[in-house]
């Protein structure tokens, strides 16, 4: 399958896949360390071990959720 974890062609720099879990009404979860390239091109990085992505653009600190969705989901 050409988008499979294990093609070589999508993996990570590492060799190894990230994983990436998905939250119908919270963040996006993503094993770290991670770098994001926003919209105007300008990239912000973390080396945690997991972070949590705003997919709703309610945290005062986009990308990264700071739980404002739960103030209205």
């Amino acid at each position: 399958m050409p988008n499979s974890p294990s093609d070589p062609a999508r993996s990570p720099s590492s060799g190894a896949a990230r994983r990436v879990v998905m939250r119908r009404k919270g963040p996006m979860l993503v094993e770290g360390p991670v770098e994001v390239e926003l919209e105007d091109g300008s990239v912000v990085s973390s080396d945690r071990f997991q972070v949590a992505l705003c997919t709703c653009r309610r945290s005062r600190r986009y990308p990264w959720c700071d739980t404002s969705h739960r103030d209205r989901a």
